[in-house]
């Protein structure tokens, strides 16, 4: 296991669980967008940039839910 593989397990993994905990709090929403970044690095580190792609966009329109909650 490469440590770029074992870096997208852990940020897709943080990012699923913020978002499941979403409706906690606004803090979670914050903490999801945080996690799509994370995804979105590895997409491009891993060589899979369409990917990457997404969680960028996911990525903004978090932030544009943290800022209207």
């Amino acid at each position: 296991m490469t440590w770029v593989t074992l870096y997208g397990i852990c940020a897709v993994s943080f990012m699923m669980v913020m978002y499941a905990l979403e409706s906690r709090g606004r803090l979670f929403v914050l903490l999801f967008a945080t996690g799509c970044l994370l995804s979105s690095a590895y997409g491009f580190l891993s060589g899979t940039w369409p990917f990457g792609v997404v969680e960028a966009i996911w990525t903004v329109i978090a932030l544009r839910r943290w800022r209207a909650a």
